[in-house]
């Protein structure tokens, strides 16, 4: 996976047309219907948000992130699972750009989705499913409680920040809509995030979690390691 973000898979260097997508859900965002109306900043003054609010439902936003453009295509579900995730992987695929370019057969272009080990997309099952539905596209997972690997997570934490907080909407469809303009005005003027991280680096940091695991043990009494 860190392989991918430096543009190899299995030691080799990626093709010109191979892409790859990082892909998750961000799940139950709420739509808090304030019940007071939100007060607008003004000059020496914050925004400020009622505290009682009522629940308007919730939904689910699923999206993949091309790491390589700092592109997002989504979609707003009300759940996540299998049959949601396929929707998104096909609302993917059927953009010229991970197709096989120009339709042409002699050239092979690969699409590569990074994905955590949430149940949508989950196992040996789950690859086989992305390969019947669409042979250029090799599932790839983060390894297990490495979700924070996955890039797309940087782009939910700009979509927190940015658009979710304050949780004001009066409703879903508003709340998809903030949603979806935000993913519009960040495809207006893609931008890749500058990903440092490899596996080298990963390398290094189980090192050093693995020393400081064998320290703690070795400073705990014989009874305690029992």
């Amino acid at each position: 996976m860190l392989d991918l973000y430096q543009g190899y898979w299995q030691d080799e260097r990626l093709d010109p047309f191979d892409r790859v997508l990082s892909s998750d859900e961000k799940t139950s965002i709420q739509a808090r219907v304030r019940e007071d109306p939100t007060l607008q900043p003004g000059p020496n003054r914050p925004r400020r948000v009622a505290a009682k609010y009522k629940r308007g439902g919730a939904l689910q936003y699923l999206a993949a992130w091309d790491v390589q453009e700092g592109r997002v295509l989504g979609r707003c579900e009300a759940r996540t699972g299998i049959e949601p995730f396929g929707r998104l992987v096909r609302q993917v695929m059927e953009h010229p750009e991970y197709r096989t370019p120009c339709g042409r057969s002699d050239v092979r272009s690969r699409v590569f989705w990074v994905v955590d080990n949430g149940s949508s997309h989950r196992g040996v099952a789950s690859v086989k499913r992305m390969s019947q539905a669409y042979p250029n596209a090799i599932l790839v997972h983060t390894p297990v409680n490495a979700s924070w690997l996955n890039q797309v997570e940087v782009y939910f934490s700009l979509l927190q920040r940015k658009v979710l907080t304050p949780n004001d909407s009066t409703d879903l469809q508003e709340l998809e809509l903030r949603i979806r303009l935000y993913e519009e005005l960040t495809n207006r003027e893609p931008r890749p995030f500058d990903w440092k991280f490899t596996k080298y680096d990963l390398y290094d940091l189980l090192q050093r979690l693995a020393r400081r695991e064998t320290a703690r043990k070795a400073s705990m009494p014989a009874s305690q390691l029992c």
